[in-house]
């Protein structure tokens, strides 16, 4: 397992890089998270034979920052991704996305399917472009109070989360699997809203040291900016409203998953949006499912990676020399 450095679209990426097989796996991690959250998916997936990548995204961990907030929407995202498998001499690969990351993963599939052999989404489905912006729809429903409101405004919440950066890693990685009201106390922040349970049995000390170590160093702002272009993405996208991903793909997620009681609907309608949907994986996990189910995960992606693989006739990508 090995750290390299490469510059994609004048941004300065770090990736964790693993295996060499033929066949390469992205993995695209989530909000709050960074490469690390990958870290046994990229050691088991490396034994099983595949080339793997998984960058810290753009303003989270060792990669750069943007300050301009308008450099995080999602097609600067998607521009990533290719990037990458560009600076690498990749030509395909499997695209595989947690939370946040499951939406980069599922819209470069949708954006650019020339460069995407299959998509796996984890804990967040693929949600197609709606008349009105995800936001829009959530402050409609929930109020001003909604969370992903109180992200829009640079300082309070960045402020908020980089306050005692181990009790925010403490409630944000223990409320996965417990019920939250995603609507702020009047008042409040969004920690307000989290239960505070210590450490959760499938993350070490040194895990959270980990975690913590990371946005001691970058801050929370880079990861802010991606729900900061929720509405700016719904205005780049319009050209896609009613495309479809017509890419293999999987989707997983975790039955106790305190997001799933808000997705149920959008995890039926999948097929509609996806017609190669493989399969739905429910594992019992919480948000968090590749962490507190690594091996089960792995062995999900195993299995959908080497039935495309058997499709394809074991037919190797294009990979160039490594940087």
């Amino acid at each position: 397992m090995n750290k390299r450095s490469v510059m994609v679209g004048g941004l300065r990426m770090n990736v964790v890089e693993a295996g060499s097989g033929p066949d390469v796996v992205v993995l695209l991690h989530g909000f709050l998270n960074y490469s690390y959250s990958w870290r046994h998916q990229v050691r088991d997936l490396a034994a099983a034979g595949y080339r793997v990548l998984a960058p810290d995204l753009r303003g989270y961990g060792e990669t750069g920052c943007p300050e301009d907030v308008e450099q995080y929407s999602m097609l600067h995202l998607v521009a990533d991704v290719v990037g990458l498998l560009d600076a690498f001499g990749i030509e395909r690969a499997t695209v595989v996305g947690h939370d946040w990351g499951s939406v980069l993963a599922w819209h470069t599939a949708l954006l650019r399917p020339d460069r995407v052999r299959g998509v796996v989404g984890l804990s967040v489905p693929y949600v197609p472009r709606a008349d009105i912006s995800l936001l829009t729809a959530m402050r409609e429903r929930f109020g001003d109070l909604y969370y992903m409101q109180y992200f829009q405004e640079v300082g309070p919440a960045d402020r908020e989360l980089a306050r005692d950066v181990a009790a925010t890693f403490r409630s944000v990685l223990s409320s996965g699997s417990e019920p939250w009201n995603p609507v702020l106390p009047e008042g409040g922040g969004w920690l307000d809203c989290l239960p505070d349970k210590g450490i959760p049995d499938w993350l070490t000390a040194a895990d959270l040291d980990a975690h913590v170590a990371a946005f001691e160093r970058s801050g929370f702002t880079g990861a802010l900016n991606w729900y900061r272009n929720i509405d700016r993405n719904h205005e780049l996208t319009a050209a896609w409203q009613g495309a479809k991903i017509q890419v293999p793909a999987l989707f997983l997620y975790g039955t106790r998953d305190a997001f799933g009681r808000y997705a149920s609907e959008l995890i039926d309608d999948l097929p509609r949006s996806v017609p190669d949907l493989r399969s739905v994986v429910r594992l019992d996990a919480g948000h968090w499912v590749q962490q507190e189910r690594p091996d089960e995960v792995t062995a999900a992606l195993v299995d959908f990676l080497e039935r495309d693989r058997d499709r394809d006739g074991a037919r190797p990508m294009p990979v160039g020399a490594a940087l």
